[in-house]
């Protein structure tokens, strides 16, 4: 699952779509598809409307949230046609009911259409209000049992603070669920990120604007930052050597 802003689509621009920046995306997509990947992707509207700026313009938050999954729906097509353009076969599935120009959300269409070799891209969110497309590409995501999400930004990783603000902040290259917590990092929205953290969904946060960085990401290659299950593993580890020391207790009181 790939999930893209919609903020990086403006390129230089203010607002809107920036067709270089359109059109380079498509390729590294194109580029995995022809690799022999599944690929579906999950794309914001930021770069058109937000649902959280609903009340700075005195909109109803729930009206704002619609707007914004509309939002998506355009950049969305924007992709679906970029991709077209290079002979990609695509399909756009919404979670709103918009039959004139995408497939409504239903989770076994949607794999049968990664299993034909076809990009999926889901547009409009979850279909529900107060859900983040963060939100939406983790939940499709499990649906679809995907391996890992993949989140495109344009810094190549997780810091311990914003690198282009502080120049001495931590760059991680794998960090677990547990850890991100603790630290107050801000990888997703926290509904996101616990869906994933619940369901032992990887997710890996890298420079989606670097040419080439996905289809080396997907080859094995060590880009971006890994969050994963270690603390689980950890946890683990700790409770066997409880146990352990317990059961070598136990033994030493009998003796």
């Amino acid at each position: 699952m790939l999930k893209l802003s919609g903020e990086a689509l403006m390129g230089d621009q203010q607002y809107g779509i920036d067709s270089n920046r359109l059109m380079q995306y498509a390729k590294e997509i194109k580029e995995v598809s022809d690799f022999g990947v599944e690929i579906a992707v999950v794309i914001g509207g930021g770069n058109i409307f937000r649902g959280v700026q609903a009340e700075e313009v005195g909109l109803d938050r729930v009206q704002g949230d619609y707007m914004g999954m509309l939002a998506t729906v355009i950049n969305s097509m924007a992709l679906q046609s970029a991709l077209e353009k290079l002979g990609v076969y695509t399909r756009l599935l919404s979670g709103l009911n918009i039959q004139q120009v995408c497939e409504p959300y239903i989770r076994r269409r949607a794999v049968r259409h990664l299993e034909k070799g076809r990009v999926v891209i889901f547009g409009a969110g979850t279909g529900s209000p107060y859900f983040t497309t963060d939100s939406a590409a983790s939940l499709r995501a499990i649906e679809i049992e995907a391996d890992v999400v993949l989140k495109g930004t344009r810094v190549n990783g997780i810091y311990s603070a914003d690198p282009e603000k502080d120049p001495n902040a931590v760059f991680f290259s794998n960090i677990s669920f547990k850890d991100v917590f603790e630290k107050g990092l801000n990888v997703m929205d926290m509904t996101a990120f616990t869906l994933c953290k619940e369901n032992g969904l990887p997710i890996v946060v890298f420079d989606m604007n670097t040419p080439g960085n996905l289809k080396r990401l997907l080859q094995g290659e060590q880009i971006g930052t890994l969050v994963s299950m270690e603390d689980v593993a950890e946890d683990l580890k700790e409770a066997i050597n409880e146990i352990e020391a317990s059961e070598a207790n136990n033994s030493a009181n009998k003796n």
